[in-house]
């Protein structure tokens, strides 16, 4: 990798496929009989991310960042699910799920451990069946109608610090540059002697046995 590569955790129900958290704030997905390329690239943090770890399902998993923030991402997904920091966190150095997955932790350079809901908006404690009932029926409303721009944009709305906000637009702003800048070059110049790499190679480096 021409990046560091802080935390590596494997995927305990898909045994070949593995997750790395990078200094370049990225995490990268790999399938270890292909490693010339990355399965997926998972992206949001703005700076570099600390640790990593799947939850028992394999489905999804946790990273913690220097930035300051918590992030689930789906295992196949290139952008976070859910988001959680506060006020008085600290960079984050270590993340855990729970042994059910339905807890994340959290530790950071505040010298404190946090615990995390994995699902924001499950409810906690005992609940009755109608209310059962109606947490799934309006699961399954969210997931039958998720097409639609208006029910995208307010499932994929989280909120975050005015730093990170800011830092991610300032992110946006530099990549979309250096993305311009390198259509001119292919524009300017003779065809085939620019080679434009794929994202998930960009960063692999060799392969060694």
């Amino acid at each position: 990798m021409q990046t560091r590569t802080n935390a590596l955790t494997w995927n305990p129900i898909e045994a070949f496929n593995f997750t790395t958290a990078s200094e370049d704030c990225n995490l990268y997905t790999y399938d270890m009989r292909k490693l010339q390329s990355a399965a997926c690239v998972h992206k949001d943090f703005v700076s570099a991310v600390m640790d990593v770890d799947y939850s028992p399902t394999g489905r999804e998993f946790v990273a913690g960042s220097y930035d300051r923030t918590v992030r689930i991402f789906g295992f196949n997904s290139g952008h976070s699910k859910e988001v959680y920091h506060t006020k008085r966190m600290q960079r984050v150095f270590s993340v855990r799920f729970s042994g059910d997955g339905s807890y994340v932790f959290s530790g950071s350079d505040d010298m404190n451990v946090r615990v995390w809901k994995a699902d924001a908006s499950e409810q906690l404690g005992v609940t009755l069946p109608r209310e059962k009932h109606k947490a799934a029926y309006n699961k399954a409303l969210v997931n039958r109608y998720k097409h639609l721009p208006e029910i995208k944009r307010i499932t994929r709305h989280r909120r975050v610090p005015a730093a990170i906000y800011k830092a991610a637009k300032v992110r946006r702003t530099v990549q979309a540059a250096d993305k311009r800048k390198l259509q001119r070059r292919i524009q300017h110049s003779a065809p085939g002697s620019i080679t434009v790499k794929p994202e998930r190679k960009k960063k692999v480096v060799a392969e060694i046995e």
